[in-house]
């Protein structure tokens, strides 16, 4: 008879363990009650894990207690990354070892070029000081793959961007500074339809290029997923997953809406 394989050789087998989220509990700085209640989440080298919810789920505040931002207290949980805990390190440490966060609003800064801000951006998460044409060379194959114009480099960051472009630079970004987790929040807001589909090429572009990546997709609705097909789909109300599965879980939604998840 074959011997059952252990937990450790099962563990083992599997990709790397990339972020583990236990238990956290997180609410708004300057606020009393708690928006995340209970979180957990397991992402490995690779996989695509969707996070789906109404308003007011959390889901903005899960992207952004993960990068650790001020303006957010994790009051309890802890939260792993490549098996470290780092619940006590901060954005830039973040940022640094490789967790890329992409902006439900990407903000504008006036003055300063796509291309500039990329080779800083560059530099801080990589130590890597490449050269002008380097990165600009680097940059023009990615805005060729995404289908951007060539004169997108030295505009001033988002300034005047539309929704789309502001999604597409988010896209490049994370394709050159190479991290190994993105949290992309909410990248399909106000795009439509074919905006979207350009996107979620992008998106699929970098993951041909770095398959070990992993990726949390924050996001309302089904149309993104249709585009990229997760590996999981997991259903956040009230600060905690509630249901996790496959795309079946988001025709439901589709279907019935988040009512029938709530108990």
């Amino acid at each position: 008879m074959p011997r059952a394989n252990s937990v450790a050789e099962v563990n083992a087998a599997l990709p790397r363990e990339l972020l583990r989220v236990d238990d956290l509990h997180a609410k708004a700085l300057e606020g009393e009650h708690g928006i995340l209640r209970g979180f957990s989440l397991t992402v490995r080298e690779g996989e695509v894990h969707a996070i789906m919810g109404p308003n007011g789920s959390g889901k903005s505040t899960l992207a952004s207690t993960l990068l650790a931002s001020e303006a957010y207290e994790v009051t309890s949980g802890k939260v792993f990354y490549k098996g470290e805990d780092i619940s006590s390190w901060s954005t830039t440490e973040r940022a640094k070892n490789g967790m890329f966060l992409g902006f439900q609003y990407p903000q504008e800064i006036s003055g300063v070029s796509v291309l500039q801000f990329l080779r800083q951006a560059l530099s801080a998460r990589k130590g890597i000081d490449l050269s002008i044409l380097e990165l600009r060379l680097s940059a023009m194959d990615w805005m060729k793959r995404l289908g951007m114009d060539s004169s997108f480099i030295d505009r001033h960051l988002n300034t005047g961007f539309s929704g789309g472009e502001r999604k597409r630079n988010e896209i490049m970004q994370m394709a050159i500074l190479e991290p190994e987790l993105a949290i992309l929040d909410e990248t399909d807001s106000g795009l439509d339809i074919d905006a979207l589909r350009i996107v979620a090429k992008g998106i699929q572009e970098v993951r041909r290029d770095r398959p070990a990546l992993g990726i949390v997709l924050i996001t309302h609705y089904q149309r993104l997923l249709d585009e990229l097909r997760p590996d999981f789909v997991h259903v956040l109300i009230d600060g905690r997953i509630v249901a996790t599965g496959g795309m079946e879980i988001a025709a439901t939604l589709e279907k019935s809406g988040y009512e029938s998840f709530r108990n």
